[in-house]
């Protein structure tokens, strides 16, 4: 018997086990297999409307965006919160790239291989490789893991970085002349990973599943440095789909849009001004109730502290007011 009952599967070819016949485990099996980013929706529930958007009967209508975009189906609202959220969070340089939209960054990565090369290409690394052997070209073919790829010729190195399921930072590891970097920075947000460094590489691939949790909407994006490539990626995706549905970049905008607004509402910027004016932010910071550990401690200076944002919610809420507590005392000075 076989059954669904939300997220939770059951599947058994035997009978149900009674007390009286059975002992065995009849608990349902848990899927936790398909990245299905529902963990979001309390958050974004709590976010009301705030995120809501209306289309009218003439919207959307032509297939050209409004923006003048090298992407000519990329909305301009959603260009410029593409932009704004990379800025505000300082995971990508996005000002001397090309944004081309796509269904998800893996249409990206299908796309990528023909505008890459026009011969035999190896996609080298451990991921993706359902993509590749679906589409069966002649021009790539899955070559396996990076780590072991030794073959004379082109080459396509596929880099995911952090890395899932082990959030490993990786870094290109095959040593050729003949091969073209892809960087697949998916989970290269501050909810997975220390965003240690702006992003700089010449293709990088972002979705706003893992960004932002909106798996359904499947809206994704490249930066890209080459202007050729871009412009080769955008007219794949013209033969192939005539463009990307305005409803959905419109409202992965507005999501963007929520975000980066939510990250910059406290004004966090202006605190960490104030802060980093105290010789003493240690000391500052204890003055409020607040303790935490001096940067002299991890090779840094006064100015700086350490912080650890892994305790409950109300320690979380009294910090945040004890912050705003510490900003109009500043203020009044």
């Amino acid at each position: 018997m076989c059954g669904n009952d939300g997220g939770l599967v059951k599947c058994s070819i035997f009978p149900c086990a009674t007390p009286e016949n059975d002992t065995r485990d009849t608990s349902p099996t848990i899927v936790l297999d398909h990245g299905d980013p529902t963990m979001y929706e309390s958050y974004w529930r709590k976010m009301g409307n705030n995120c809501d958007i209306t289309f009218s009967g003439d919207d959307s209508l032509s297939y050209f965006a409004n923006g003048k975009s090298l992407c000519w189906f990329l909305e301009s609202k959603l260009e410029e919160q593409i932009k704004r959220l990379h800025n505000v969070v300082g995971n990508a340089i996005v000002d001397d790239h090309y944004i081309v939209v796509g269904t998800q960054d893996q249409a990206s990565l299908c796309r990528l291989p023909f505008m890459l090369f026009l011969h035999l290409i190896n996609l080298s690394q451990l991921a993706y490789s359902d993509v590749t052997d679906f589409v069966r070209s002649r021009l790539h073919k899955w070559a396996g893991d990076a780590r072991i790829f030794e073959k004379y010729g082109p080459y396509i190195e596929l880099i995911t970085s952090p890395n899932n399921p082990d959030g490993i930072i990786r870094e290109p590891v095959v040593n050729g002349d003949q091969g073209k970097l892809i960087y697949d920075l998916a989970y290269y947000w501050p909810q997975y990973t220390a965003i240690t460094s702006h992003a700089n590489d010449g293709v990088m691939l972002f979705t706003i599943s893992k960004c932002t949790g909106h798996a359904g909407s499947r809206i994704g994006w490249a930066l890209v440095k080459d202007k050729e490539v871009a412009m080769k990626m955008t007219k794949f995706m013209e033969i192939s789909t005539i463009g990307v549905s305005k409803e959905a970049q419109l409202r992965a905008a507005k999501i963007l849009e929520v975000v980066s607004n939510s990250c910059l509402d406290f004004t966090l910027e202006n605190f960490l001004n104030i802060v980093s004016e105290e010789e003493d932010c240690e000391k500052l910071l204890k003055e409020h109730k607040i303790q935490t550990r001096s940067g002299r401690i991890f090779g840094s200076d006064s100015r700086n502290v350490r912080i650890s944002m892994l305790s409950r919610d109300e320690d979380f809420n009294i910090f945040m007011k004890r912050l705003t507590a510490i900003q109009g005392t500043t203020n009044r000075k």
